[in-house]
């Protein structure tokens, strides 16, 4: 069944942020995306122009509507509006029929722009959402605003605190536990453009779509990162300030946990006579790569063949499976007793690998392209 997602936030007219960031990231990652609008704002790329929040009576009104119909599965929360609207929502959310949807929580307190978006009283009542929600997302300032790392474990959630307002070349994401700490971190280098309008809310959409759709926690945030990253590659360049990002074009169908089969590679013991003979078959070469042996092809329908000399024995095939989230996923098997020759490493063409053996000997790659797998589509 499709993941169902509510998502209770506020609306950016100017759609690079709040509910329209939502919907397209929630719709591109194959969910089915449903609000509960807190506020209307006035708002574009330079910033936000006016506020009006809905009455909380009829944000619950739109919650009551989808949850006693549709279901769901999973909930984000972005801005929210009011206090009232915050504690109300939080107890409306309690209740048995939403009592098992996975809330992600992202505590919007100031636009990209600098507009503030939540007053102090509304950033109180924050605090009754964090007791429901299964991971906060803050950033650095927000999280220095509700009083540091201990005050947010303390309500029993995880949290996953995001380093794109640090300074440096690497942006560094940490995922704590209560009582565990920190459990898991991503790092990734700084992408330098000033259209990031809407990247926490993409962020906490793509974790909740995840959920929704029943992946563990760890998994679901590595895809989310991933899918933030893609987005802002493709950033249309929309505005003169602050611009939207490109969740519309995000063509990654790498964004899986696994496995997912993808493609062969094919042993060769002489790289010019099978580079010839699959051109001659018809086949488009993509990747000439002579010093390591390694040539890539691809057919009119955007599935890939590669060869390889000395990976695999004459007759035989290297199995690549991929990943939208190698590390855990790796971790996740090995817990469980699977023995692997090469734990997960980055490559100098840019994919991460881990590589194992089946019983009878054959060759498996356990692999994540990530930013490198954009275009085409490489799957079988």
């Amino acid at each position: 069944m499709t993941a169902r997602v509510l998502i209770i936030a506020g609306s950016d007219s100017g759609g690079g942020a709040g509910i329209q960031a939502d919907i397209k990231t929630v719709t591109m990652l194959g969910g089915h995306a449903m609000t509960a609008i807190t506020a209307i704002t006035a708002q574009n790329t330079r910033g936000v122009q006016g506020v009006h929040p809905v009455p909380t009576d009829m944000v619950l009104a739109q919650i009551d509507s989808v949850a006693s119909d549709i279901g769901v599965d999973a909930i984000k929360i972005g801005m929210i509006g009011s206090a009232e609207t915050a504690a109300a929502a939080a107890e409306r959310l309690s209740r048995p029929d939403l009592a098992q949807a996975a809330v992600v929580f992202d505590p919007v307190m100031v636009a990209n722009s600098g507009s503030v978006l939540a007053d102090s009283a509304t950033i109180d009542a924050f605090r009754a959402l964090l007791d429901r929600a299964m991971v906060a997302t803050p950033n650095l300032p927000e999280l220095d605003t509700l009083g540091g790392e201990d005050a947010v474990l303390a309500h029993g959630c995880s949290l996953l605190i995001k380093g794109g307002h640090a300074e440096g070349e690497t942006v560094i994401d940490r995922l704590l536990e209560t009582g565990e700490g920190e459990v898991a971190r991503w790092e990734a280098p700084r992408i330098d453009t000033p259209h990031s309008h809407g990247t926490g809310c993409t962020l906490a959409s793509a974790i909740a779509t995840g959920l929704a759709q029943g992946m563990p926690l760890e998994p679901a945030i590595a895809r989310a990162r991933d899918f933030v990253r893609l987005a802002l590659m493709g950033a249309p360049g929309l505005g003169a300030g602050h611009g939207p990002m490109g969740q519309q074009f995000v063509r990654n169908d790498g964004l899986f946990t696994g496995p997912a089969l993808n493609q062969f590679t094919l042993p060769a013991t002489d790289y010019a006579a099978s580079v010839a003979f699959y051109k001659q078959m018809g086949l488009t070469l993509i990747v000439d790569s002579p010093d390591n042996g390694y040539a890539r092809f691809e057919a009119a329908n955007g599935v890939t063949l590669s060869i390889h000399v000395g990976d695999g024995v004459a007759g035989g095939a290297a199995t690549y499976l991929e990943s939208g989230a190698l590390d855990a996923w790796v971790a996740y098997l090995a817990r469980r007793g699977v023995r692997f020759e090469q734990m997960p490493t980055d490559g100098s063409w840019g994919w991460r690998e881990a590589r194992l053996s089946d019983p009878a000997g054959n060759r498996l790659c356990l692999y994540q392209a990530g930013e490198y797998r954009r275009y085409p589509p490489w799957r079988v």
